[in-house]
């Protein structure tokens, strides 16, 4: 998978686009304090850059080196510095009450993983800290608007309800949307969306 997301990002175009994704900004700006930001498999940056644009510390990480050379060229761009690390999910170092958004937009994870990577995510949640996700459900399959071909990795209520049980969840919805993010986020789209909350 490595070198699929290597070459796809190897392209000059964005193929994401360099606009955030808009639930993500939607949450953001509700937020009154930028404090310090996670994006775990972040691509070419395009949300790390927002944020970091809106005031945010941004940590950001992807195992895609040349995804990384236009998250920083996207940064530089905007005047705006991020850290960029190169990892995969399972190896990152997400560290303990560091974070206060850990933000994750269509990162995918099949059933292996999911759960603790997850898990690492909520034990780097700050007291209040949230937690984001817009992902793909199962209906996603019907679409061509990107996203997984396989059904383990898509994401049910249920999955994030189990997954995030610890937090105080204040939106766990499934929406049909229509996607605009670059060449391969375009059209119709089932996805899900999670804000939760660490108590």
């Amino acid at each position: 998978m490595k070198e699929f997301w290597d070459e796809r990002y190897q392209q000059k175009e964005y193929v994401y686009g360099v606009h955030p994704n808009q639930f993500l900004a939607e949450q953001l700006i509700k937020i009154p304090h930028a404090g310090d930001i996670l994006f775990p498999c972040e691509g070419e940056g395009r949300n790390a850059v927002f944020a970091a644009t809106s005031g945010w510390r941004v940590d950001a990480f992807d195992y895609s080196e040349s995804g990384k050379t236009k998250a920083l060229q996207l940064a530089q761009n905007h005047n705006v510095n991020i850290s960029y690390f190169i990892s995969d999910a399972i190896h990152f170092d997400f560290g303990n009450a560091k974070y206060d958004v850990v933000a994750f937009i269509f990162a995918h994870f099949g059933p292996d993983l999911r759960s603790e990577i997850h898990q690492k995510a909520i034990s780097s949640l700050k007291p209040g800290g949230r937690i984001i996700i817009e992902a793909f459900n199962p209906l996603q399959l019907n679409n061509k608007s990107g996203g997984p071909k396989d059904l383990s990795m898509l994401y049910t209520e249920e999955i994030l309800n189990e997954d995030f049980q610890k937090l105080d969840i204040q939106i766990l919805e499934t929406k049909v949307i229509e996607l605009d993010e670059g060449l391969y986020h375009r059209g119709k789209a089932d996805v899900i969306r999670l804000l939760a909350i660490n108590k």
